[in-house]
């Protein structure tokens, strides 16, 4: 059987492959409440055969979204919203997730078919708060946080996995990455504080540890915790890939379970090469510094290549993102190009459904 779609547990809960669906904002909630678009994006998804389905970036607070369309998850009402989601995605075999986030100075974008640029409050939009100052290029400058209100965004990381868990979610992940608030903590590139969460690794580590431990505290202990991170900045001067070793480490002794390698996002300055799993190493080289599982994602498209990830040792599961916006059964194609009629009892099943479908 294939490395692909050999089973993974993570504390109390099992993936029945390690093919999974990286969070992809929509642009498509209204006040922050899911729609039937997510009902059916995640869903198909979900009977397409992934292990794992993660919802995009989901905002703790209002303020925290990335443009005015995006998700949310700082009221009761949001989490009933969800649960018919979480029903269904569970319903098809597969685990559902959530992604908690703040957008920092990335927040109150336009939808990205909208065009560039923000959101102003006159039009609905709302200014942008972050670690420093410092506007990301040619966007609005962002109110600095004070120590009261870090504590504050603590607090909501921690009240939305609270609600997460109702809502029925199994695995919650950080977002500490592409830019958005925690990474703009943990790169120099957008923190210039003086106080206890600027400075050197540890003040800007500060945040995310406090927002893991925060989170942790109320997250269910047999489901998994993730963090997504930016690996490296892509930028000279800014956050690297040591520092995010150093800092993966710290996160395997305060109840993570899986580093989720992503990179860049701080800055317009970046220049990254691009091409198939080219963030690929990142994630073997934080497997092989912290000792924690990874997920690797970054242009993985092809199913041999996904499995060459996983046989070589560099991730314990693959994150895949545009594959599945092009074919939302991309899982169930996998098996049968790696396993052929191969297949075990522990394989992913086809939906009752789409067994016409199926190859035979």
């Amino acid at each position: 059987m294939s490395r692909l779609f050999t089973p993974l547990t993570l504390r109390g809960t099992t993936f029945r492959n390690r093919a999974w669906v990286a969070p992809m904002c929509q642009y498509s909630s209204v006040d922050g409440f899911p729609t039937d678009w997510h009902l059916v994006h995640l869903g198909a998804r979900a009977a397409g055969g992934a292990g794992l389905v993660l919802t995009e970036a989901t905002a703790v607070t209002p303020e925290g979204r990335i443009s005015p369309a995006d998700a949310g998850l700082w009221s009761d009402a949001q989490a009933q919203a969800y649960e018919r989601i979480t029903a269904f995605v569970a319903g098809q075999g597969a685990v559902p997730g959530i992604q908690l986030a703040h957008a920092g100075r990335k927040a109150s974008s336009q939808r990205p078919w909208d065009g560039d640029g923000w959101v102003g409050e006159p039009d609905g939009g709302w200014q942008p708060v972050a670690p420093s100052a410092l506007a990301h290029g040619d966007g609005p400058t962002p109110k600095e946080l004070s120590a009261a209100d870090i504590a504050g965004l603590v607090g909501a990381f921690a009240a939305a996995a609270v609600r997460a868990d109702a809502a029925g979610f199994e695995v919650a992940e950080v977002h500490a990455a592409h830019g958005y608030l925690i990474h703009e903590f943990l790169s120099p590139l957008a923190n210039e504080r003086a106080d206890g969460y600027g400075g050197g690794l540890e003040g800007r580590a500060r945040f995310l540890l406090e927002v893991v431990d925060a989170v942790r505290a109320v997250w269910p202990d047999r489901k998994p915790l993730l963090v997504r991170v930016s690996a490296t900045d892509w930028v000279d001067g800014g956050w690297t890939l040591e520092e995010t070793v150093e800092v993966s480490r710290w996160l395997s002794g305060r109840g993570v379970d899986l580093v989720d390698v992503s990179s860049g996002g701080i800055s317009p300055l970046q220049r990254i090469a691009a091409g198939p799993g080219y963030q690929v190493p990142l994630a073997r080289a934080v497997r092989a510094g912290s000792g924690l599982p990874t997920a690797a994602v970054g242009l993985i498209t092809e199913p041999a290549q996904a499995e060459q990830v996983l046989v070589e040792g560099s991730a314990d599961a693959v994150l895949l993102a545009r594959a599945v916006l092009r074919d939302p059964s991309w899982p169930l194609r996998a098996q049968h190009a790696l396993d052929g009629d191969r297949h075990p009892a522990t394989a992913t099943p086809w939906p009752d459904q789409y067994l016409r479908g199926a190859w035979r």
